[in-house]
């Protein structure tokens, strides 16, 4: 536990997806708020297909979504949203010309019917 999981738009070429994985895991791992840094899983996706909003301008996306186990405090949430969205503002030079919205949403997950467990070493 916990899950991230990052999509970003196509369009924008300066987005290195392994090394955002890195930093954002890095941040987490620096919260305090887990156990084990090999508890933290994430993923980023690269949506091909994508619009924002109706204009013809470019426009762009970074989404990061992080499930956690329920029972963390607001304070503790909005402190984890905070720093992985100033984490995903540095993670790159933006193009010009692009109007980008960056965003990170927090999500419980239910401790009592959440279950896991590892298979080999």
């Amino acid at each position: 536990m916990p899950h991230l999981h990052m999509e970003y738009t196509a369009n924008l070429p300066g987005l290195n997806a392994d090394l955002a994985l890195i930093r954002l895991n890095n941040t987490l791992v620096g919260s305090g708020q887990f156990a084990a840094e090999f508890d933290i899983k994430s993923r980023a996706v690269k949506v091909e297909t994508f619009k924002v909003g109706t204009a013809l301008a470019e426009r762009a996306f970074v989404h990061v979504k992080l499930a956690l186990l329920s029972g963390r405090s607001p304070q503790i949430k909005k402190q984890l949203s905070e720093s992985l969205l100033a984490v995903v503002q540095d993670l790159c030079e933006w193009p010009a010309g692009v109007e980008v919205q960056v965003c990170v949403e927090i999500l419980d997950i239910d401790r009592e019917s959440y279950t896991k467990t590892a298979i080999g070493h």
